[in-house]
């Protein structure tokens, strides 16, 4: 598992705002801030960065590149997409079961990274529903 993920930006300062704001609803806190980097860790270690391109080149978003973030409750599924959205994220699918076990919320940052918020009962419930469902249950 990933123990890290950077994110890239093109403007800094307003992508800090964002995540400040979405990723303290999910318990994650800012690490540190430099010029060009923002990090943010939660109880467990795991990490996420915002950042400038380090070549100096325009952030892009990665085809088929998605962040997903666990939240604790549907409840939280819904704030934090609505919190996406009232600070310059898109939606890209409203939340909702896409399963009977995994509920998910789709959403853009402001550069246009796809991100999305979920309550999934288990990583194993997940897989048996996705396998008796078909591959298309989350997008």
């Amino acid at each position: 598992m990933a123990q890290y993920t950077t994110i890239g930006t093109n403007n800094f300062d307003s992508s800090v705002i964002f995540y400040d704001t979405l990723l303290s609803l999910l318990g994650m806190k800012g690490l540190f801030r430099s010029a060009k980097m923002r990090f943010y860790t939660d109880a467990s270690g795991n990490m996420l960065a915002v950042t400038k391109p380090y070549d100096g080149g325009p952030a892009t978003v990665g085809n088929g590149v998605m962040f997903g973030f666990s939240a604790a409750s549907c409840e939280l599924v819904d704030a934090v997409h609505a919190t996406a959205l009232a600070n310059g994220g898109t939606c890209e699918g409203k939340p909702g079961y896409r399963t009977p076990t995994m509920y998910i919320a789709y959403f853009r940052d402001p550069d246009g990274n796809k991100l999305a918020a979920f309550k999934m009962d288990s990583a194993e419930a997940f897989a048996r529903d996705a396998q008796e469902l078909g591959n298309a249950v989350i997008g």
